[in-house]
């Protein structure tokens, strides 16, 4: 089994408080991390950019909900020119140009891009060239690197800066003595060891299977694709469906009402966004093949759905979705209380799961007793031969599923 049944806590990120004058946090800058290094920082390439926005929105912290206060994301030079990543709630958000990022037309213009859609831009780790002049008039913080710098050298930079009309962000505190200095200046901004140290963010990642990942970013560049088609391969796996729902039901999206389907959640979404998102996905994603426990959900949410087409049931797809959803918490090893509350199904489909309630909630109960073999709990009126013959469509349509994304993955 991989982690993401291992009940071991894993290490999403760390995140360190960005102060103002009066001591209070204002916002976070979100730093990457991983279970091997929980000390460096390194946005080494983009999956590590993919990695942090990815863990924000579909993973699943113990520290609950990450953006109450803005959020400083750090922005790799690929991610920013290639305007790959999804859009993201623009008052919760600010893209941080690392200062290794050579300024050409490129960057300019994609810095522009962001600024014209609404977003702020922070500058990293920054010491005065005069080739950043484009950035420093669209920059909305300018984050300067004190550690090691004299008063004399700090305000230089000041001077230099000023004329821009930026916010300043005194990065990399370490004594009470440059806090006072930096505050003397007129930084507005605070961040640092001697204030905070970046504590670590653990929870729950969620892994969804490669093939069917690249199935997916493949079948999104088709121009003519539908989300019905979409759906039928996104369904296949029940961590990136549980990653789709989890998207839309995130802070970057204003959710006006509950979804009975995947599609509809497609079609909330959009298509570009999707597409973003999906390649976001694949960048960060890092799984195996699929377990046996992805079978058994595929397996019940089909079988419940063969169900609800020969019964004639209106919204067989929410059958599906009840049966797949109502174990994918042992996939993900958390509460099914907690998976049900990050995701934005309709109440219908949670009182099935949870409680058996309506039609619904009695199909997946006599699903999950066949499937156990608990002929007792039954009811008297139990067609034995519909739930047979579903049974065997289920497992047949899983099995080519499956097989499907094991001989593309070969």
């Amino acid at each position: 089994m991989d982690t993401a049944t291992s009940g071991k806590k894993q290490v999403l990120m760390a995140r360190q408080p960005i102060f103002d004058r009066d001591q209070r946090v204002v916002a976070y800058e979100l730093l990457y991390r991983n279970d091997q290094d929980t000390e460096s920082a390194l946005f080494c390439n983009s999956g590590a950019t993919s990695d942090v926005i990815l863990n924000s929105y579909t993973s699943i912290s113990d520290q609950g909900e990450l953006r109450r206060v803005p959020a400083f994301i750090n922005l790799t030079r690929e991610l920013l020119v290639s305007d790959d990543f999804p859009e993201l709630p623009k008052k919760n958000i600010v893209f941080e140009i690392l200062e290794d990022i050579e300024v050409d037309r490129e960057v300019v213009v994609a810095v522009h891009r962001l600024v014209k859609a609404g977003y702020r831009i922070a500058l990293d780790d920054f010491i005065y060239k005069p080739e950043y002049s484009p950035l420093l008039k669209l920059a909305h913080i300018v984050k300067v690197d004190v550690k090691g710098m004299t008063y004399d050298q700090i305000k230089e930079q000041v001077e230099l800066i000023t004329p821009y009309k930026v916010t300043l962000l005194a990065e990399k505190i370490e004594t009470v003595e440059v806090l006072e200095e930096c505050n003397s200046l007129g930084f507005k901004l605070f961040q640092g060891h001697f204030l905070s140290k970046p504590k670590l963010v653990e929870g729950k990642k969620i892994e969804p299977n490669q093939v069917s990942l690249m199935q997916l970013v493949q079948e999104l560049q088709k121009p003519n694709t539908t989300p019905e088609k979409l759906e039928s391969l996104i369904i296949r796996d029940p961590a990136l469906t549980y990653k789709v729902l989890r998207i839309v039901n995130s802070a970057a999206y204003s959710l006006v009402r509950q979804v009975e389907s995947l599609t509809e959640a497609i079609v909330m979404l959009g298509m570009a966004q999707i597409r973003k998102w999906a390649t976001l996905i694949a960048l960060s994603n890092h799984a195996g093949k699929p377990e046996e426990i992805s079978r058994s959900l595929l397996v019940r949410g089909r079988m419940c759905e063969e169900i609800a087409l020969a019964r004639r049931q209106r919204s067989s797809g929410s059958y599906f979705i009840t049966g797949m959803m109502s174990n994918l918490h042992l996939l993900l090893d958390i509460p099914q209380e907690v998976m049900l509350q990050e995701v934005p199904l309709g109440d219908d489909i949670k009182r099935a799961i949870l409680y058996g309630e309506g039609d619904m909630g009695d199909t997946l109960m006599n699903v999950a007793n066949y499937e156990a073999g608990d002929w007792d709990l039954l009811p008297m009126d139990f067609d034995g031969s519909l739930y047979e013959k579903c049974y065997r469509q289920a497992l047949d349509w899983s099995k080519e599923a499956m097989q499907a994304l094991n001989e593309a993955e070969d």
